[in-house]
């Protein structure tokens, strides 16, 4: 069966859950978003945010390694069930990317992904485009997170 059938609009899946530890936060602002309210606790309570928070680099990409293990059991399923690997195409990039409320130290955040279209590409012959919104949610069921993302898949 063409991994484009299995492609099914309004399919949620769950990418997966990621504790935010404060060695996390601060680990990964060291190395790519070096903010007070990232890096030092006191610091962080007297600015805007109230305390140590994630960048919201470091929330995106958590998501993007959920996502990408998502794609990759996909695909594992997919060949485990007989057929033909598929040959996931290129990100068209994403949009509405938004940090609705800071991630803080302690929080754990659940990402998923809902299929919000389909469509076969004008430009791109034997390419079908996939559209999603992705979002991430703390444990109070607050949205922290949110993206919408597209990619391409072979049509067969």
């Amino acid at each position: 069966m063409s991994f484009w059938n299995l492609v099914v609009v309004g399919e949620r899946f769950e990418l997966g859950a990621h504790h935010f530890t404060a060695e996390d936060i601060k680990r990964f602002a060291a190395k790519f978003d070096p903010q007070p309210f990232h890096l030092d606790e006191a610091a962080a309570e007297r600015s805007l945010f109230g305390g140590l928070c994630a960048s919201g680099w470091h929330t995106a990409s958590v998501y993007m390694r959920l996502n990408a293990e998502l794609r990759a059991a996909l695909a594992r399923r997919h060949v485990e069930a007989g057929n033909p690997e598929p040959n996931f195409g290129p990100s068209p990039g994403i949009r509405n990317l938004r940090w609705l409320k800071p991630v803080f130290a302690g929080d754990t955040v659940t990402f998923r992904q809902t299929v919000t279209a389909k469509r076969v590409s004008n430009s791109r012959p034997g390419w079908g485009i996939a559209e999603t919104h992705s979002e991430g949610v703390n444990q109070d069921g607050t949205t922290v997170f949110e993206l919408d993302g597209s990619f391409f898949v072979p049509v067969d």
